[in-house]
């Protein structure tokens, strides 16, 4: 008789049994974790599939990750955007109802409040989200504009914005006061007004635009000539009540005009002139009367006029300044330096779109560009309307200060209405806006297909707990089996198998 020795037998089953508990240490793995494999080998054909569904679902958490950040910025840049445009209907407002009230600094209330309004718009323009200032384009490592002190007032050998619109206005008023224009009287019965050669060479002072009359008598010509010219000559006497207009063009590109009446007897307002006993006398008076509102005009609406126009050249790239001195002589203007002008804006310049100057990739094949930069035109013009408005002061004892004050004031608040064509802060808000809606519009996509990728993988990496559960207790008792078995099997020797 034969039998068979157990040796092999019970290392078979020793070994199946540590398979059993290594299955067993799986599942309990599994049902701890809910994941089917800690390796994608463990997978199988579904390690492919498991690689490219988390490679997905994490370039959509970049994405999301941009646009958090992108968003934030943008919400602060409206946010500052919005308050800038505030501060512009205040000073729009003020010089609309304000009441002409220097005190003894020579600044009304309107011009306190643009003082006011000036350097929080400055602050605004310096704004920081993390270390980045959002509105000096792409140098977001510095500071967007200089300070209010500095671009009023000028720093050392720096001109700043009132001294800039000081030399313009005296080169716009030219050394007499009339603008660069010349009155004379060829004849005892004309009155020619000209432009100075100086003047018509020049960006400074009035530019005769027309002349418009119902003077009786008259022989009324121009402007023409080199320099432009308007010639009035009196054949005879006008008759009360008649008038002549001339009609100017200023340094801003308004226009104006000076109207002269004529009177007998003693003149009760400005801008009338006597009728003499003959006409060279009323010629003489006309002369006169001309001399005098011209006068007025360069201390009120040129003076107004000049002013925007230096604050035009102040805030421009690069700054203008008058060429020159002394100013009234000067004709023309230069490039300002770093060196004799405050740089108003201290970010970079782009030559293109402002708004690529910052970028974000929301998805896969979509770009927002959300840059902003503080000498864009609808920034700046407010900036500047609100500097200007700062930086003018007035003598309460000068006869001509309301009047210019008036002539600014209209000038400023059509300024601050952004005109038709240009670029406002309003317009800028909306671009943000587009490209927050666009942001909106990809996170709500990508959080639908982040659902849907999500689904599928834990479909293919994770098992149900009870699945697990049950496999587990199968196992359990297959394990159990195996154990006693390989118990009782220890147990038998060959002496079972010899006879009593």
């Amino acid at each position: 008789m034969t039998v068979s020795g157990i040796g092999g037998v019970s290392s078979s089953m020793l070994q199946s049994i540590l398979d059993m508990r290594s299955q067993l240490d799986d599942l309990q793995r599994q049902l701890g974790t809910g994941e089917k494999s800690d390796t994608y080998s463990g997978l199988g054909l579904d390690s492919g599939l498991t690689v490219s569904l988390n490679a997905q679902l994490a370039a959509l958490g970049s994405y999301g990750d941009t646009i958090n950040m992108a968003s934030t910025r943008i919400g602060v840049a409206s946010t500052a955007l919005q308050q800038m445009a505030s501060y512009g209907s205040d000073v729009k407002s003020a010089t609309l109802s304000t009441p002409f009230d220097p005190d003894n600094t020579g600044q009304t209330t309107t011009q306190k409040i643009a003082l006011a309004d000036f350097g929080s718009f400055l602050g605004l323009l310096n704004t920081q989200v993390g270390n980045r200032y959002i509105f000096s384009g792409q140098a977001t490592d510095q500071p967007s504009v200089d300070t209010m002190d500095h671009i009023l007032n000028g720093n050392g050998a720096q001109a700043g914005l009132k001294q800039v619109i000081e030399e313009r206005n005296e080169a716009d008023l030219g050394s007499d006061g009339l603008g660069r224009l010349a009155i004379s009287t060829p004849t005892t019965t004309s009155v020619t007004l000209a432009e100075t050669p100086d003047g018509t060479a020049s960006p400074f002072g009035l530019k005769l635009a027309g002349v418009s009359s119902n003077l009786s008598g008259a022989t009324v010509t121009g402007p023409t000539g080199s320099p432009p010219a308007i010639s009035v000559d009196l054949g005879s006497n006008p008759t009360e009540g008649q008038t002549i207009t001339y009609q100017f063009t200023l340094p801003d590109g308004t226009t104006d005009s000076i109207t002269l009446a004529a009177i007998n007897g003693t003149p009760t307002s400005p801008n009338q002139f006597v009728i003499g006993a003959t006409p060279d006398a009323t010629a003489a008076n006309l002369k006169t009367a001309l001399t005098a509102a011209l006068t007025t005009l360069g201390q009120t609406s040129l003076s107004a006029a000049s002013a925007v126009a230096a604050s035009n050249n102040f805030f421009d790239n690069p700054p203008q300044r008058v060429n020159g001195a002394p100013p009234s002589s000067s004709t023309a203007l230069v490039n300002g330096t770093s060196s004799n002008t405050v740089i108003w804006y201290t970010g970079s310049d782009t030559a293109g779109s402002v708004r690529s100057t910052a970028t974000a990739k929301i998805d896969q094949s979509i770009t927002v560009s959300y840059g902003t930069q503080a000498n864009e035109q609808g920034i700046r013009s407010v900036l500047q309307s609100i500097a200007t408005a700062a930086a003018i002061t007035y003598s309460p004892t000068d006869p001509n200060a309301a009047a210019r004050n008036d002539a600014l004031n209209q000038r400023l608040n059509t300024a601050l209405s952004a005109p038709p064509g240009t670029q406002s802060i309003e317009g800028i808000e909306t671009d943000l806006a587009n490209a927050q809606s666009a942001m909106k519009a990809a996170t709500t996509r990508q959080q639908q297909t982040k659902n849907t990728l999500t689904d599928l993988l834990q479909q293919v990496s994770t098992v149900p707990p009870e699945q697990v559960g049950a496999q587990i207790l199968a196992l359990q008792t297959s394990l159990q089996a195996s154990l006693q078995t390989t118990a009782m099997l220890s147990q038998i020797s060959l002496i079972n198998y010899l006879p009593a």
